[in-house]
């Protein structure tokens, strides 16, 4: 039975250490999370926060939150930032605090060049239910592995204007080891290995009223294969977006954003799974919440593309 149980937590282990951070479709919302630089790029202080539910109808799927909040000071050239991921993965949870920090340069009349830090810690812990099985319970392995807490650090650049940016990160720089010497130490590598983003996207008028947004995403991490996400969203008379999205080889969504107000959005994609996990899952779902304070700067515009 040990063999069997560590056997399985092994399975889960590598695979949720492969995805590493959690991806969202709405990415292009979720900046802070990846991309420090982004800290204070909206000129007004925003609040995040994002809820996936990926899997649906698959027993141990990952339960992903996140909540972020960032503003630039009073200089306008530094941004802060705070973000927190709580990523739920079978039996595993994934806990990030990070803090963020951003210094922006002009580049021209309308475009900023923006360079970032990302410093904070993550905890890794098992659930108390597969702690508390009859076929582990009082193994010291299991027991030390939980709850674990391992600093990083993160770095990140970021071009932008308000039509366009470009965006280049790796939100992690350590490779934390999270078997930590354990008896399954021989068997497998259990580590957040380092993974490096690069993101774009560009809003242009296609009729009156009516605004064109492709965007992209792709992830490259150590010894998992490149992921690729696009989207093409579309924005009506300023307040309703509708788009589509493409996880290459693994996923196709929609996309329903709408601006309640000039500070308040609200958003909901839903995912089709594109892989060998179809017949299991009924797709992903994901809500979004955004919240920009403090608009009486006369530098923002509204609506905010990115």
């Amino acid at each position: 039975m040990r063999i069997l149980i560590s056997t399985i937590f092994v399975l889960i282990t590598w695979s949720s250490l492969g995805q590493q951070l959690p991806q969202f479709t709405q990415y292009m919302y979720n900046t802070i999370a990846i991309n420090p630089a982004y800290a204070g790029s909206r000129e007004s202080l925003s609040f995040v926060g994002l809820h996936r539910s990926q899997w649906s109808g698959f027993t141990g799927a990952p339960e992903t939150l996140t909540a972020s909040i960032h503003s630039p000071l009073r200089n306008d050239r530094v941004g802060l930032g705070l973000s927190v991921i709580n990523d739920q993965l079978g039996y595993e949870n994934f806990t990030y605090v990070y803090g963020d920090f951003s210094y922006t340069i002009p580049t021209g009349e309308k475009s900023q060049l923006a360079f970032g830090l990302k410093a904070g810690v993550t905890q890794f812990s098992l659930d108390s239910e597969f702690l508390n099985n009859p076929a582990i319970a009082g193994d010291p392995y299991f027991r030390d592995l939980s709850n674990m807490i391992s600093p990083n650090i993160g770095v990140g650049i970021y071009w932008h204007s308000y039509r366009w940016y470009v965006g280049l990160s790796a939100p992690r720089l350590f490779n934390n080891d999270y078997n930590n010497g354990g008896v399954l130490n021989q068997e497998f590598a259990a580590s957040e290995r380092v993974g490096y983003y690069f993101t774009g996207g560009l809003v242009f008028d296609i009729a009156p009223q009516v605004q064109l947004k492709p965007s992209f995403m792709m992830k490259a991490t150590n010894g998992a294969p490149v992921s690729l996400d696009t989207t093409m969203n579309v924005l009506f008379y300023q307040r309703l977006w509708l788009g589509a999205t493409y996880r290459w080889n693994q996923t196709i969504g929609a996309i329903a954003d709408f601006q309640i107000s000039k500070s308040l959005r609200v958003g909901y994609a839903y995912d089709f799974v594109a892989s060998e996990l179809a017949p299991y899952t009924n797709g992903s779902h994901e809500i979004f919440l955004l919240i920009d304070v403090g608009l009486n700067n006369p530098k923002f515009k509204s609506p905010r593309y990115f």
